[in-house]
């Protein structure tokens, strides 16, 4: 086996709160957003070589190599001879709102335009991860962020640090549907930063994903018995926020067994980010 050269954390994120505040002309909505990193996810080994070839270890990752995003971001960077073997170890769940996939090509971005020399700037790598997808941009930026447009205008914030759970139910939810849906909010009047810190925020997608996965409405009515719970994302992952590790793995233990969970630590920085930059 080949020992991977750069072996990388990809982290997760939680969506703080969501407000869609419009919709454009193109079909992409507007919104604001809080991107909050997280210091748990998948893991990515990148080996660089000569081949011009990029191949992909992916065990229980059954996409299409041509629709991976993995893949996709490294062929965005790969000129000539260049090639290199990638490893995914995946622990974030598709389709439960956590970023996976975004986390993944920004990852793949940064790690192959080092060991590559590519040479490229953030601006520039985020400019190509927003052709990949709108999240991409602020795991490139590697910085918890406020995020405004269709997420890639971004503004580094510092958060104090907190502990979430959070909790994935047997269900996937797809972003497409949510966002198409005729029943979602899509008027919500924009926010200043302040008025978020002050506690006046919610997810727009929440109530319409909790009315069409029963599944996603029974994680809440668990969770929201030790404190409040918010739908990240589209869903399917609900999170609830804490002060302190022991708060949050005491409730995590109690966790039914139908479920899957994880308590992580809110980061400002990614470990990404600071491996590369």
């Amino acid at each position: 086996m080949t020992t991977p050269t750069l072996s990388l954390l990809s982290p997760a994120k939680l969506n703080l709160f969501l407000h869609i505040t419009g919709r454009r002309d193109d079909g992409y909505h507007e919104l604001q957003t809080l991107f909050q990193l997280l210091d748990w996810g998948d893991w990515l080994g990148f080996t660089p070589n000569h081949s011009g070839e990029i191949t992909l270890a992916a065990p229980g990752l059954e996409i299409p190599l041509a629709d991976n995003l993995i893949y996709r971001a490294a062929r965005l960077l790969q000129r000539d001879k260049l090639g290199a073997h990638i490893t995914v170890g995946k622990q974030i769940p598709a389709g439960g709102g956590l970023g996976g996939g975004s986390s993944n090509a920004a990852t793949t971005l940064l790690a192959l335009n080092k060991l590559w020399q590519r040479g490229l700037g953030q601006a520039e790598l985020q400019a190509l991860g927003a052709t990949l997808g709108a999240d991409v941009p602020v795991f490139v930026g590697g910085h918890t962020a406020w995020a405004e447009g269709i997420g890639e205008i971004l503004t580094p914030v510092e958060l104090p640090e907190r502990w979430y759970v959070i909790i994935t139910p047997q269900c996937h939810v797809a972003t497409g549907q949510i966002f198409s849906h005729l029943q979602l909010t899509r008027n919500t009047s924009p926010i200043k930063m302040a008025t978020f810190f002050e506690g006046y925020s919610r997810n727009d997608c929440e109530q319409l994903v909790r009315r069409l996965y029963p599944d996603v409405e029974a994680v809440f009515s668990w969770l929201g018995e030790f404190t409040e719970a918010r739908l990240t994302g589209t869903g399917a992952s609900v999170f609830a926020s804490f002060g302190t590790k022991a708060e949050a793995e005491a409730v995590l233990a109690q966790l039914p067994h139908r479920w899957r969970g994880v308590s992580a630590r809110g980061l400002n920085v990614s470990p990404v980010a600071a491996s590369i930059y």
